[in-house]
């Protein structure tokens, strides 16, 4: 029986492959938080993968808090570049399949077309720049991996923007959102099924992929649809993102193309409001 291991087991993605594992028995699943897989300690990762032995690996760890990153990025790429080096070699050397998520924000979201995997990357924020040199190291130790792209991503599990607005709009009586920054949010529940459907298809085409719901939106629109599943009364407000200063910087526009996914592994990618009302069911 082939062993999969999942790291950042307690994320959002790890939590919801949790989830989806309990249907998939045909797999011996090892799922490591940061005490099983520690991914700021290099060395130890090397011990700790050598102890697990997987046959396929689901790099879902990272670190990814996006503001912290610009004062602490020296962590963020030992993280998000050194670790996945680390990772990417041991499958290379032990004929491991890896599947590593990655993120839009390598883009710098000046483009006004959803952007397909040959799009150039320019992250303008120190987590996407981390993110990005971990991709190049991925594909550089181990060019059989495939990475997933995705962007805003919430599930049932965690901190989310969902779970943020569902807080918010019962607290107060009005809030405003981000009204310019466009792109697609992704159920995490989704992208762990997408995840398995990849490793269960008789195809593994290495590479970058892009995954995330369908859908074009703001942050804002997003936003009012938390408001009319949850059945909020609080007042939502558009602004811009200069209204609302952050230490990073974010893509103004980061939509995903998600065709090369959808024709190579046939996946049926859901509508964004049919899988947060999903999310709400869960809750």
């Amino acid at each position: 029986m082939k062993k999969i291991l999942v790291t950042g087991a307690n994320g959002q993605l790890g939590s919801e492959l949790k989830v989806l594992s309990q249907n998939n028995e045909n797999y011996e699943w090892f799922f490591a938080d940061r005490t099983k897989i520690t991914l700021d300690n290099l060395e130890l990762l090397k011990t700790q993968l050598k102890d697990i032995e997987p046959d396929i690996i689901l790099n879902c760890g990272a670190y990814t808090a996006v503001d912290k990153a610009e004062s602490e990025k020296e962590l963020a790429f030992r993280i998000n570049h050194l670790a996945v080096g680390v990772i990417a070699k041991y499958a290379s050397e032990n004929k491991a399949k890896l599947l590593h998520v990655s993120t839009d924000y390598v883009f710098d979201g000046t483009s006004s077309l959803a952007l397909n995997e040959e799009a150039k990357t320019n992250p303008i924020n120190a987590y996407g720049q981390s993110k990005l040199a971990g991709e190049i190291v991925c594909l550089k130790e181990n060019s059989d991996s495939i990475i997933i792209r995705t962007s805003w991503v919430y599930s049932s599990f965690g901190n989310n923007f969902v779970k943020t607005m569902q807080r918010l709009m019962q607290e107060r009586e009005a809030i405003n959102v981000v009204n310019d920054q466009i792109g697609s949010p992704t159920y995490a529940a989704d992208l762990a099924q997408a995840m398995i459907d990849i490793l269960i298809s008789p195809v593994w085409i290495p590479g970058i992929y892009n995954y995330s719901n369908e859908g074009e939106i703001s942050w804002y629109d997003f936003a009012l649809s938390i408001k009319e599943f949850g059945g909020y009364n609080c007042n939502v407000g558009g602004i811009p993102s200069a209204s609302y200063p952050t230490p990073a910087k974010r893509p103004e526009f980061s939509l995903l193309d998600k065709k090369k996914i959808k024709e190579i592994y046939n996946l049926d990618i859901p509508e964004y409001k049919e899988s947060l009302k999903k999310m709400f069911k869960q809750i």
